[in-house]
């Protein structure tokens, strides 16, 4: 990134942080702006989390004191979305195969996938996906038996449910977490 991309994401994700104070009571910008300076790399993370309509936030203090930003978009990030959940998955499609996996693509951009409960701590920040569903981390047991899990909020409350790990859908993708220390 150069010096502009760098400051106009900075300015985008302070902007939301100021529109968005309930997400991190407690926190002053300043203290996240000089984490964000001493990580410039960390940059590149939210970048592509911004670029894929993530719209990340800072939601808390990470234990090793510094922050996590999370996706905050009121949907699933659509930049993100038709992909199934691994590269197993993936390669066990024979037909129609998605464009990618969840856990390659989150690598990739140097984010973490949540959990189910990180998935419903943010749910207490907000109404996140009304409309669409979020892969989240599936415990290995499930995926070595062939499905995953993904989460949404339907009737004011949080769902989890199972698929196989191979299918994929226009309205899921998954939400990712970042600690910047």
């Amino acid at each position: 990134m150069d010096t502009s991309q760098s400051e106009a994401l900075i300015k985008t994700l302070k902007d939301r942080f100021a529109k968005n104070p309930h997400r991190h009571q407690g926190i002053d910008w300043s203290e996240v702006q000089a984490k964000l300076d001493a990580s410039p790399e960390k940059l590149l993370s939210l970048s592509e989390m911004e670029k894929t309509g993530g719209e990340p936030d800072v939601i808390a203090r990470s234990p090793k004191g510094g922050f996590v930003f999370c996706d905050c978009s009121a949907e699933t990030p659509a930049g993100r979305r038709s992909l199934c959940y691994d590269r197993k998955a993936l390669d066990s499609r024979k037909e129609n195969k998605p464009v990618g996996a969840v856990l390659e693509t989150a690598a990739a951009m140097g984010i973490e996938v949540l959990t189910e409960e990180q998935y419903r701590e943010l749910q207490q920040l907000g109404e996140f996906d009304r409309k669409t569903s979020s892969w989240v981390k599936t415990p290995a047991k499930i995926r070595d038996l062939g499905g995953a899990l993904f989460c949404d909020r339907r009737y004011d409350h949080i769902f989890t449910y199972h698929n196989g790990a191979d299918s994929y859908y226009g309205a899921r993708a998954f939400r990712g977490r970042l600690e910047v220390s």
